[in-house]
């Protein structure tokens, strides 16, 4: 049988296109193979880490030289000169230097057109004096200097709920929005769809502009609606409060834990897989979740949350070496610390992109120094000490 001209063109297109199905289904299927990964049911090794060979580490008691400084919290944002706490009683906003002598403070709470409901979140811009306070179930974003000084508010789209924001660049901050997943939590809990308003987000992460809040880009990240709040007995459901937001040396690293997968979204906007987790929630009951990714240094460290009836998800933290791609369990230690260990949490809010802290307990640790535990510098620090007035020491890390 002979085939016509017409025919031949057809059956040449159909090749084609068969051809170009099956590279980019092999692409796709080597680019999967390549992404980072760790599966939640192996029973991963433990590695043994002094802290002090992966990063640089130093010791910080934040100086209370009147009561204006002292506080109930801990440590809400840091940047490479300054520390910043939100006093959880009063709202109040402290600063610090790096060095622990306090700075500076004010307090705005008010229901005046300048003032915040609370400072649930805070972020600072030290070049240009600007600490944004989010408080949480609003819609806005105050910008005041250090000093207490109104400059200006940023209008949200709409509320939000549980506040997670990064600086993107010297124009824009992301925003993740997690109101619709929350009235899908509370609807599907109790049915109750009074006290939402009208979702007008096309997306749960989004670009905002610095000077007026006016959302400059939506990002569409693939998500699912996996409900990953728990029961916990005695206390009702809760949701989970994983990190959605965080930096990384290229960009920030945006996750749904839904998905199973971590997105990298870079420098020139360009969104791609990082890495993945293994099996995925919708083939595992109970569910083991993973949280975000810190990327630092020699090391990607990461945690996963098991559930279990009635209970608060268990952690488990665990580092993966970006040269080799073996993953461990933590343990990390520091010399000058006998008989502690720790771990890093990926969830410890964000601040530069290498750095991360400890808060260290006043009270343990003079203990440890009764009991000859502690060395070095920070022995000397404890030793000048009072337990009861003085604020707790925090180890401030700097990923080589």
């Amino acid at each position: 049988m002979k085939l016509t001209e017409n025919m031949r063109k057809r059956n040449g297109i159909v090749c084609v296109l068969l051809l170009v199905f099956v590279i980019s289904c092999s692409t796709d299927r080597q680019s999967n193979n390549d992404l980072p990964g760790i599966d939640v049911t192996k029973n991963y090794p433990e590695k043994e880490i002094n802290l002090t060979d992966i990063a640089n580490v130093s010791y910080v008691q934040l100086s209370a030289n009147s009561d204006d400084f002292l506080y109930k919290g801990s440590i809400d944002y840091v940047t490479k000169n300054t520390v910043i706490v939100v006093d959880r009683t009063s709202h109040s906003v402290l600063f610090f230097s790096k060095d622990g002598s306090p700075k500076s403070r004010f307090n705005r709470r008010g229901q005046g057109p300048e003032e915040y409901a609370n400072a649930a979140t805070v972020m600072y811009d030290e070049v240009r004096d600007d600490l944004y306070v989010m408080p949480d179930f609003n819609n806005y974003i105050n910008v005041y200097s250090s000093s207490g000084e109104f400059k200006r508010k940023l209008i949200l789209p709409q509320s939000n709920i549980l506040n997670q924001l990064a600086f993107f660049d010297d124009q824009s901050i992301l925003v993740y929005d997690n109101s619709r997943l929350w009235q899908n939590i509370v609807q599907s809990q109790s049915g109750d769809k009074t006290g939402f308003t009208e979702q007008t987000n096309d997306s749960t992460f989004f670009l905002i502009s610095k000077t007026d809040g006016t959302v400059l880009e939506y990002l569409h990240v693939p998500g699912n609606t996996i409900d990953l709040s728990c029961n916990i007995e005695g206390a009702g459901f809760a949701q989970v409060g994983y990190s959605r937001v965080r930096k990384s040396p290229n960009g920030l690293l945006l996750y749904n834990p839904e998905t199973d997968t971590i997105f990298l979204y870079d420098k020139d906007k360009s969104l791609s897989p990082f890495m993945h987790k293994t099996p995925l929630l919708t083939d595992m009951n109970p569910m083991i979740v993973m949280d975000n990714c810190l990327d630092a240094g020699d090391f990607q460290f990461l945690s996963a949350y098991t559930y279990s009836v009635g209970k608060h998800p268990s952690a488990t933290y665990y580092m993966r070496d970006k040269q080799s791609g073996d993953i461990f369990r933590q343990k990390v230690v520091l010399a000058d610390y006998e008989g502690k260990d720790f771990h890093i949490d990926p969830r410890l809010p964000n601040y530069y992109e290498k750095g991360y802290h400890f808060e260290l307990d006043i009270f343990e640790l003079k203990e440890a120094y009764g009991e000859n535990r502690l060395s070095g510098k920070l022995k000397e620090l404890v030793a000048t000490l009072n337990d009861t007035e003085d604020n707790n020491v925090f180890v401030f890390v700097d990923f080589k």
